[in-house]
Formats: C-alpha cells, sequence, structure tokens
C-alpha cells in the first residue's frame, strides 16, 4: 500500500502540499487531479525517489517495481523494437549474463539463467513488444526502423511502449495520450484495465479517467482529498458539495440558462440517430455539472462571426496529398454554418491532412474545391504553438491584432483564458505548453471566425480549461471540424461524424461507443503481415474458412464477456457513487453500508472472472492465428 502521511512538499518557495494523507491499496488504479502547478508531477518525481519531503513520511513498499514512462528519448539508432524491450533493465541484465556464460561454458550458470530468462518472460518478450507497438500505432515495417527515424511525439510513444512493456507493481502515467489517437486511447484502455498492478494516473482526459480509473486523488488547497468512483462520480460529488455550499453558485445560472436553450434547441432538430441522442446525453450532464466549475478562473465565449456565408466550403470529387502521394480520394464535403464534424480513424488515414486543405495550408490534387467570399478560419493545430513570438506577452499578441482596443479591454479578454495580472504581461518563452496552447484559443477566439478547424487542441489543457472550451464551443455559430482524442469533448460538441479511412472520408452511422467497437473488431481481425511466399489461392480460402469456424466460438465469447463486463462496470460505478455518500457511514445506515460494500466486492470478483475469460477467448483466438500462419 501507498501511504503518504502528513506531508509537506515543497519546489522552492512554493509549497504544492502541506500536511496532505493520502492511501492508494495494491491493486486500485487512481488518477491525480488538480490545477496545473499545483504538484501532480512532483508527487510522481516523490514516488519515483527523485524529491525529498519537506516534512511527513511516504511508504511505498520496499519491493515494489515502480515504472514510469521517460520524458526524454536518446538519439539511438536501435531498432525501435529493440529500444522498447530495453526498457526491461532486468531482462537485458540477465540476457548479458547468459552470453558471458556461455563466452566461459559455463554450464550450471548456463541452466540456471534459462530459468531465470524464462521467469522474466524472455522467450515472448519480442511478441509482447510488437503487439503493445501495434496498438500504440506503429506499422510492422516500423519496429526495426531506428528510433532517431520517429517524431518527437512518435518517440514519447515509444517511451510509453517501454514502460507498459516492463514488470511494474506501480506504474506512474503522466498524461500517456498527449501523443495518442483515438484508436491508440481505446487500445491503452483496454491494456490498463487489464493491468494487474497500482496504477496512479494524471491525465486532463475525462473520458480516459471514466474507463480507467476508481478513485480519484484530487489536489485541494495543498491537500489530497480522495473520492470513490471515476470522474464522473467525482464532478458529481463535487457539484453537489458546491450546490450545498452555495459557492458562487448564482454566477452560473447565465451559463445554465444557456445551456437549456441550446439543449432545447438541438432536440427539436436532433434527429434519433445515436450521436444525436449521445449528444443530447452529454449536453444533459453538462447542466447539472456547471456547478462543480463554479470557481474555474476560466470563462471565454465565441461572439458571432462577422459574415456567414453559405456554403462556407464545397468540395466534390477532390483528390488530395503529398507531392505524388494520394493520401485521400473522392472527398465530397460541405460545409455550412452550424455544421459541426467530428473526424475520426485510425493513425496516418488522413484526418490531418483534410485539416489542412480546409485550413488552405494543402491545394487539392484535383476535384471541385471552392470556398466562400469572407471565409474566416480558425485554426488550431499543434505545430501552430510555435508561431507565437516568444518575446512578446499575451497582451502584445491580442494588441498587434486589434490595436485600437483599449489595454483594460485586452485584460479582460485574456482573464478568461486564465492570463491574469502580471501575467497577461509575461513573455511567451518561459510558459509551459498548456499556456501556450490557451493563448492560441484566446487569439483564435478573438477574431471572430466563421470555421473552427480545431485538430487535437485539447493536448495540454487541464480538465477546467477543456471544460471552459466545451461550454464555448456550444454557442459557437459557425462551422466547425474537430479532431481529437478527447471524447467527452466530441461527443459533447459534434452532430455528425465523419471516418476517415482507406483513402475515403465517409459519414459514419453511429456514436463514439460504435467507432471503439468498430476500432477493436479493426485490431482483432488485421492478419499479421507474413514474409511466406504466396500459396494456391483455393488453399489459401480454405484455411481462411479454415480460421474462421476455429475462432468463431471465441469470437462470440470475447462480445458476450466484453458485454458482462461492461454491464458490472456500470452496476459497480453506481456502487461506488453510492459508497461515496458521507451519510452512509452513520450508524443508523450501517446494514445500507454493509450490503453496498458486499455488492462492490461481488461485482469486482464477477468482473474480473470476465475479464480472465475474456483474455482466455483473445488468447485462444491468437493461438489459432499463429497455427493457422505457421501452416
Amino acid at each position: 500500500m501507498i501511504k503518504l502521511s502528513d506531508v509537506t512538499l515543497m519546489r522552492g518557495s512554493k509549497v504544492l502540499l502541506e500536511q496532505a494523507n493520502a492511501q492508494i491499496f495494491p491493486g486500485h488504479k487512481a488518477a491525480l487531479i488538480g490545477s496545473n502547478g499545483c504538484g501532480k508531477s512532483s508527487l510522481f518525481a516523490l514516488l519515483r525517489h527523485e524529491l525529498s519531503l519537506d516534512a511527513g513520511s511516504c511508504d511505498v513498499p520496499a519491493h515494489w517495481r515502480v515504472v514510469s514512462v521517460a520524458q526524454e528519448t536518446p538519439a539511438t539508432e536501435r531498432a525501435a523494437i529493440d529500444y522498447v524491450i530495453d526498457g526491461d533493465q532486468h531482462l537485458r541484465t540477465l540476457q548479458a549474463q547468459l552470453a558471458q556464460a556461455e563466452s566461459d561454458h559455463d554450464g550450471v550458470a548456463i541452466a540456471a539463467l534459462h530459468g531465470q530468462l524464462e521467469q522474466a518472460g524472455a522467450y515472448d518478450v519480442q511478441a509482447r513488444a510488437a503487439t503493445i507497438l501495434a496498438g500504440l500505432g506503429f506499422a510492422s515495417e516500423q519496429l526495426q526502423a531506428p528510433v532517431t527515424a520517429f517524431s518527437g511525439g512518435w518517440r514519447m510513444r515509444l517511451n510509453l511502449a517501454q514502460a507498459l512493456l516492463c514488470p511494474s507493481d506501480l506504474l506512474l502515467l503522466d498524461e500517456p495520450t498527449n501523443h495518442l489517437d483515438l484508436d491508440a486511447v481505446i487500445w491503452l484502455e483496454k491494456w490498463l484495465q487489464r493491468y494487474s498492478g497500482t496504477l496512479l494516473l494524471i491525465s486532463h482526459d475525462k473520458a480516459f479517467i471514466d474507463t480507467t480509473v476508481g478513485q480519484i486523488i484530487s489536489v485541494e488547497h495543498k491537500q489530497l482529498v480522495a473520492y470513490t468512483g471515476n470522474y464522473s462520480s467525482f464532478e458529481v460529488q463535487r457539484a453537489e458539495r458546491a450546490r450545498l455550499q452555495d459557492i458562487e453558485y448564482s454566477k452560473q445560472q447565465d451559463k445554465i440558462a444557456h445551456l437549456e436553450s441550446f439543449i432545447n434547441r438541438f432536440k427539436a432538430k436532433a434527429s434519433k440517430a445515436k450521436q444525436a441522442q449521445s449528444r443530447i446525453k452529454q449536453l444533459e450532464k453538462m447542466e447539472t455539472l456547471l456547478p462543480a466549475h463554479a470557481a474555474s478562473q476560466f470563462s471565454f465565449a465565441f461572439a458571432p462571426p462577422t459574415d456567414l456565408p453559405n456554403p462556407l466550403i464545397a468540395m466534390e470529387h477532390v483528390q488530395l496529398g503529398y507531392d505524388e502521394t494520394i493520401i485521400l480520394q473522392q472527398v465530397k464535403l460541405n460545409l455550412v454554418p452550424g455544421s459541426r464534424i467530428g473526424l475520426l480513424g485510425r493513425n496516418g488515414q488522413g484526418k490531418s491532412t483534410l485539416i489542412k486543405l480546409l485550413a488552405g495550408v494543402l491545394d487539392p490534387m484535383r476535384g471541385d474545391f471552392s470556398i466562400a467570399q469572407g471565409l474566416k478560419v480558425g485554426y488550431f493545430a499543434q505545430h501552430q504553438l510555435e508561431y507565437l513570438d516568444p518575446q512578446a506577452s499575451p497582451l502584445l499578441h491580442l494588441q498587434r491584432l486589434d490595436s485600437r482596443a483599449t489595454e483594460q479591454q485586452l485584460r479582460n479578454f485574456l482573464g478568461g483564458f486564465g492570463f491574469n495580472g502580471d501575467e497577461a504581461l509575461s513573455t511567451v518563452a518561459p510558459m509551459s505548453g498548456g499556456e501556450k496552447a490557451r493563448l492560441v484559443l484566446a487569439l483564435i477566439v478573438y477574431q471572430k471566425p466563421n470555421l473552427l478547424l480545431l485538430d487535437e487542441p485539447t493536448n495540454h489543457l487541464d480538465l477546467e480549461m477543456r471544460y471552459a472550451l466545451n461550454v464555448a464551443l456550444q454557442g459557437f455559430e459557425g462551422a466547425m471540424v474537430l479532431v481529437s482524442h478527447d471524447r467527452y469533448l466530441l461527443s459533447s460538441v459534434c452532430e455528425d461524424f465523419y471516418l476517415v479511412d482507406r483513402g475515403e472520408v465517409s459519414s459514419f452511422d453511429g456514436d463514439l461507443d460504435d467507432y471503439r467497437d468498430w476500432i477493436l473488431t479493426q485490431q482483432n481481425t488485421e492478419t499479421p503481415v507474413s514474409d511466406k511466399p504466396k500459396e494456391d489461392r483455393k488453399a489459401t480460402k480454405r484455411k481462411e474458412a479454415e480460421f474462421r469456424q476455429a475462432v468463431a466460438p471465441y469470437k462470440k465469447a470475447l462480445k458476450l464477456h466484453e458485454k458482462k463486463m461492461e454491464t458490472c462496470s456500470e452496476a459497480l460505478l453506481e456502487v461506488e457513487e453510492a459508497l461515496g455518500d458521507s451519510s452512509l457511514y452513520d450508524d443508523d445506515n450501517k446494514k445500507t453500508l454493509m450490503q453496498l460494500l458486499d455488492k462492490q466486492t461481488q461485482l469486482k470478483q464477477a468482473l474480473e472472472e470476465h475479464e480472465m475469460a475474456w483474455l482466455d477467448a483473445q488468447e485462444a483466438i491468437e493461438t489459432a492465428r499463429q497455427d493457422y500462419d505457421t501452416e
């Protein structure tokens, strides 16, 4: 068990934690949340023994293997898969010892080391590493590519793969989804749900937190406050506490009225499509949880665009790509005021390429592509953070856009993005990624665009800023196209989804749950690349049919246990939300408390049984696939 007792932690003269207490039990999965700069990453450094306490105690079992994601990647020519395996230093040490023993012809040592290597997983480590890399979006031909061939974001994926491959008792993940696409996030969720160790997670992705943890540890006023359940449960508990204490509740009435009006308008025009119903539920949930965000420093809105031509962009039979490489073809898409499109698709299929076409960064290779006179694009992409003037302040950036506005008007506007007082006058150079992202968003909002193109806008944004962006996007009157791995944002601001896959862009008939199922189906059914020579066509078809017939019962079992796991998880969430009620712990409610605790235990056992059955079925499919490939 991890036990923090009366912990005081400082960085320089700033007190991050003061006499804080928390406990995390073995096998539990918890998310550490709080505003930027509150001490979350410092607490991770403490658990890695990289920082010392100023007071109190931090107890972690001495025998626990603590693993976290490396923040730096050496410029090495090592193949990607070898670099990932290098992260298991114990395994590499045993392999080096075996090589030495073989060189010395020491039979006793060789025998002993083979046994240790088997226990360390040496004989399937290549397969495990390849599976993890595939899940994180690496193609099979990239596994032997040198680390130096990958960009910074892909190197961070390699570091994440290292951490997932290493045996661990405590896994520390700090913003693991920042460099991932939605399909990789979905794969990582499944991996973490099956992880048997203790997980401590820092993330600003609400949906990701919801599906991976059962406890929230919130940094509040230099204290660690524990909440039972996932992030949605935490929001409900915090919202209720805010209502009871009437913390700035009156300030929220205008926002509540705004959201109610938007929900009613959306219901009036929404079809019965699954994505429409999903969005209505998300909007209603946002309205309920507004008090939980009452004290947020972020509050802004999109002003009505000066002009709203219709259509803003029209395209038909469009082909696009780079140089001679065609990425997408026969694209047909019309953007009109009010369009709210979310782009879905696996990594490398062309989502960002399509965004670049709409932004005017790329020209179409062929086809009909027209933009309206008066089109004003607000384009957010990660590379745009680099275009900020490092020596200029947020205030100066805005003054360059609007020299006629008064300083106070601009300061008031920047305050909604968290740049208050002297922060509005500080230079960009030392800013964090989150602060730079907020400034780029502020510049976009100020210019009153009629077309918003958002490519992963929530990377580096904390939970409160993500929520403020979500609320602001509800009132945006122009057209919007969004690429994001944040499913909470996608489901609450997008009315239509388009799937970018295999060179085509098509309407996706379903919601994000359907997309998750589609992604998992693709991952389960794609056949690994094989170097075997081409076989007789009839024999190949016969073998494929035999393979499908052999794995059919296991695939059926997969779907059954996935559904059972989902049912158990939902029931467990309800129980844990109920356990968050402080009145349960009064003597009068002891019987109800014991019943809930018993039910919690039963559901956890059932969930574990279905997870094991799911794993057995998955393993049976993999075994059958290997047998098929080796025939």
